[in-house]
């Protein structure tokens, strides 16, 4: 399976592309801001992961 997010000013414009992604028989959907903001913060965790385990201690120091 591929995906792709199209992001535009025009929502008449992003209509278009669904209706023709569902005439192609391709599945579309419109992200709430909550599906958009879900996916930001996993992408976000995903590139801050680093393997490294932090000392929990330290850490909260820091946040001091």
């Amino acid at each position: 399976m591929e995906s792709a997010i199209i992001s535009g000013n025009s929502k008449k414009d992003i209509q278009l592309l669904v209706t023709l992604a569902e005439k192609m028989g391709i599945k579309a959907k419109f992200l709430t801001k909550d599906d958009i903001e879900d996916f930001a913060l996993a992408n976000a965790i995903k590139e801050g992961e680093t393997g490294e385990f932090v000392d929990t201690n330290e850490f909260l120091k820091s946040l001091k």
